[in-house]
């Protein structure tokens, strides 16, 4: 199946917001996907997942920057431990009027799972399925380790020179964000228990066993109220990457069996 890439911008508080578009050649075409990036992450490096996804599923695979992280505008300030709960309330709304997407289904990788459940829970008619791929449902001591550790690498400048590839200038903002966050007294209770409580679409849980950022914990309270759970073994933070045919393979036949609105929670027992 050819798929077609399209790129804009999606304006945002006086702002910009980078946003691509992966559609099908497919005529008739179920609701569209809408991908949430990691703390670190931006459209680029979703890398080939989107269009792979859009050529399984059929549906257009709508992927954007977050404001200060790859090719949107810089963040003005420093984000707060709201964020999660920002980014549904306040951008959703306009990526998705900007497409004109009326009904999708959210999918996110780490705290972009989070910001795909946390958009279930506020869009209830509107998303039909969620996806998370190694995402975290409270802070764990493993969470804040690996940060620190990660933080440690980026001393490296040549590591730090990577993160500065997708970024630009923008890069030590958002390196900053992610470890003073996470690694906040504020942040410190972080949850996501009641926003998964209030999410009435089927729930597709993706997490790799040696995941150095989140023990199995999370996708099991992720799922605790009903869902599907899948461990991919060998793999790490990253199983769009390290699975990837395995992840794009879960997701299509989960959207597959689950597109037909949000009709309640999908109770296939966790693996």
């Amino acid at each position: 199946m050819t798929v077609v890439l399209e790129e804009c911008v999606i304006p945002f508080a006086g702002e910009s917001l980078h946003a691509s578009a992966w559609s099908p050649s497919s005529a008739n075409r179920p609701a569209p996907v809408l991908l949430f990036h990691d703390s670190l992450g931006c459209v680029e490096l979703w890398r080939g997942f989107p269009s792979k996804l859009a050529a399984a599923t059929g549906r257009t695979v709508v992927a954007y920057d977050r404001l200060g992280f790859g090719r949107s505008s810089r963040y003005p300030g420093r984000m707060g431990p709201d964020l999660i709960e920002r980014e549904a309330m306040e951008v959703v709304p306009l990526v998705i009027g900007h497409f004109g997407i009326v009904r999708f289904a959210a999918c996110g990788h780490s705290i972009g799972g989070g910001m795909a459940l946390e958009t279930a829970a506020r869009f209830l008619q509107a998303c039909e399925a969620v996806i998370t791929i190694g995402a975290q449902a409270f802070v764990e001591d493993r969470t804040r380790a690996g940060i620190r550790r990660a933080e440690s690498g980026f001393a490296d400048p040549d590591q730090f020179a990577r993160l500065t590839k997708y970024h630009g200038d923008k890069a030590r903002w958002v390196l900053e964000s992610w470890t003073g966050n996470w690694l906040s007294d504020e942040f410190a209770g972080w949850t996501n228990a009641r926003t998964v409580e209030r999410v009435a679409c089927p729930i597709l849980a993706i997490h790799g066993a040696d995941d150095e950022y989140g023990s199995i914990e999370h996708p099991a309270r992720i799922t605790a109220h009903g869902g599907r759970m899948e461990i991919l073994d060998g793999v790490g933070h990253f199983p769009h990457r390290q699975d990837e045919a395995r992840v794009v393979a879960l997701a299509s036949d989960f959207l597959a069996a689950n597109g037909d609105g949000p009709t309640g929670r999908a109770q296939a027992p966790a693996s």
